[in-house]
């Protein structure tokens, strides 16, 4: 998912051409997406991102850019996908192969939601804005899910590469940290 504004990062760059240690945050994704067992990638792009899309080497599929919830609802409608499929936002340079893996190894039917505790996000000072309850316990969405056909489960992580989303200049100086 790579066709957000980034508004928040008041920044130059669209989002996932920010750079994070020097290299955009998409190419870092698509990095970690190569060292998994992931076996095909498609960027959803929107109208938000046209650099983005000119600076991708993989297939696109084009999104209206009204929302995350809304692109991926338009992605997963395009002929090209099929599911299971495993969904991360561009906004994640801390990803790795090794946790989109554990991922897909929890991942045992249906639908799949990876979420970190909202205290985990404070504890590193990044951004939580969106937070919910989950078993008694604050969680917030990581940008890292897997949609499937019926059922929703939920994988609790408190691992800091999906709990940094960078959203803000302080959540990419964060980033940073943990290069």
């Amino acid at each position: 998912m790579c066709g957000g504004r980034g508004t928040r990062l008041d920044a130059d760059a669209e989002k996932p051409l920010f750079r994070v240690g020097g290299v955009p945050m998409v190419d870092r994704v698509l990095d970690a997406l190569a060292d998994s067992g992931v076996d095909a990638v498609y960027a959803a792009t929107s109208p938000n991102a046209p650099e983005t899309r000119r600076h991708l080497a993989v297939p696109t599929v084009a999104t209206p850019g009204d929302g995350y919830v809304a692109d991926l609802d338009a992605a997963l409608g395009d002929p090209q996908l099929s599911t299971p499929v495993l969904t991360v936002a561009a906004d994640l340079p801390l990803l790795d192969g090794a946790i989109l893996d554990r991922v897909l190894a929890a991942h045992e039917g249906g639908s799949l939601s990876v979420l970190v505790p909202a205290a985990r996000k404070r504890e590193l000072g990044v951004s939580d804005d969106t937070t919910f309850e989950r078993d008694g316990r604050a969680v917030a969405p990581t940008g890292v899910n897997v949609v499937g056909d019926a059922g929703e489960d939920a994988w609790l992580t408190d691992d800091v590469r999906v709990a940094v989303n960078v959203n803000t200049l302080a959540d990419a100086r964060v980033a940073e940290q943990f290069l």
